[in-house]
C-alpha cells in the first residue's frame, strides 16, 4: 500500500508539472546569426547568450529562439500566432539607412537580414498587442520601426566611452526613472535610485511617435522608452539579463503574457510544419561597433 501511495504522489506531481509547463507562456527571443566557432566547426550559426534564456525561464516562461530568416507576411504571422510574448535582444548596430542617415565611421557593418526580420516582428507584435520587452539593440529597433532615429556614436555627444568601455565589460550607469511610467510600476521602489548594466555606443535620438521616454541619465542619454496604449511594451537601453539578482522586467513580461487575451489566429498564418533544427554556438568575438 505504501508503494501505491508513493506512486500516486509521483503521478500527481508529474501531472502538476505538466500542467504548469502547458500553461507557461511561450516567449520568443530574437537571436544572432553570425559566423561562430565551436569544436571543429567554423560556420554561420544562430545563437544567444544563455542569460537571456535563464531570465525568461526563471520568470516562469518557456523561451524559444527566433533567428533571422526570410521575411514574409505568412512567416511573421505564424511566429506571432504562436507566441505569448516577445523579447528583442541585443546585438549589432541597426542599419542607419533605415532611419535616413549615412553610416558613422564607428557604426558596425549592417546585419540586413536581422534588421528586416526584427522590424517585421515588432511591427506585427504591436499591431496584435503582443507583450514585448526590447533590450539595447532591441530598443533601437523599436524606435526605428516606428519612425525614430539614433545617435550613431555616443562618445561624440557625451565626451567619453563610459556607456561601452569595451572588452565585453558592462558599465554600471545610474538612470532616472519617470515616476508615473509603466517601467516604474514594474521596478517598484528601487526605480527612484537605479543603477543598470550598459554596453552600448549608440542611443535613441529622435523618439518615434507613440513612444514615451521613461528613463534617462543625468547627461541626457535616453535609457528607456515605452509604447503607449499596449498591455506591456517596454524598451530599455541597458541589459537587465546581466543582473542575476533582478529579473523584474522579465517577470513583468511573463506576467503580462499570462494575462493577455488569447490572440485570434491570423488568416495569413501557414499550417504547422516540423521545425528545422537550429545550430547553436558560442560567440567568439564582438564585432567593432556593436551594441550588445
Amino acid at each position: 500500500m505504501l508503494g501505491s501511495g508513493i506512486l500516486g504522489d509521483l503521478e500527481s506531481a508529474a501531472g502538476s508539472a505538466a500542467s504548469d509547463a502547458a500553461s507557461a507562456p511561450l516567449i520568443g527571443i530574437t537571436s544572432y546569426l553570425e559566423r561562430a566557432q565551436t569544436g571543429v566547426w567554423d560556420v554561420r550559426a544562430a545563437y544567444l547568450p544563455e542569460v537571456y534564456l535563464d531570465s525568461v525561464t526563471r520568470a516562469g516562461g518557456v523561451a524559444v529562439l527566433l533567428p533571422p530568416q526570410p521575411v514574409t507576411a505568412a512567416a511573421i504571422d505564424r511566429v506571432i500566432d504562436a507566441l505569448d510574448g516577445l523579447v528583442l535582444s541585443g546585438g549589432a548596430d541597426v542599419d542607419p539607412a533605415l532611419y535616413g542617415q549615412e553610416a558613422h565611421e564607428r557604426t558596425g557593418t549592417p546585419r540586413t537580414d536581422r534588421d528586416a526580420w526584427e522590424l517585421a516582428l515588432i511591427r506585427r507584435a504591436i499591431e496584435r498587442e503582443l507583450p514585448f520587452l526590447a533590450i539595447c539593440r532591441g530598443a533601437q529597433v523599436l524606435n526605428v520601426a516606428l519612425g525614430g532615429t539614433l545617435h550613431q556614436h555616443l562618445p561624440d555627444l557625451v565626451g567619453s566611452e563610459k556607456y561601452q568601455v569595451g572588452a565585453g565589460q558592462f558599465s554600471a550607469i545610474d538612470v532616472l526613472v519617470a515616476a508615473d511610467s509603466q517601467l516604474a510600476r514594474v521596478l517598484g521602489q528601487t526605480a527612484a535610485n537605479l543603477s543598470v548594466q550598459c554596453y552600448h555606443h549608440q542611443a535613441l535620438d529622435r523618439v518615434a511617435p507613440g513612444l514615451t521616454v521613461s528613463a534617462a541619465t543625468d547627461d541626457g542619454v535616453i535609457e528607456a522608452v515605452e509604447l503607449d496604449g499596449v498591455p506591456f511594451g517596454i524598451a530599455v537601453q541597458w541589459h537587465p539579463e546581466q543582473d542575476a539578482a533582478d529579473h523584474r522586467l522579465f517577470a513583468g513580461l511573463v506576467a503580462a503574457a499570462q494575462a493577455a487575451t488569447p490572440k485570434p489566429a491570423s488568416p495569413t498564418a501557414a499550417a504547422p510544419t516540423s521545425a528545422a533544427p537550429i545550430s547553436v554556438a558560442p560567440i567568439s568575438v564582438t564585432p567593432k561597433g556593436t551594441d550588445q
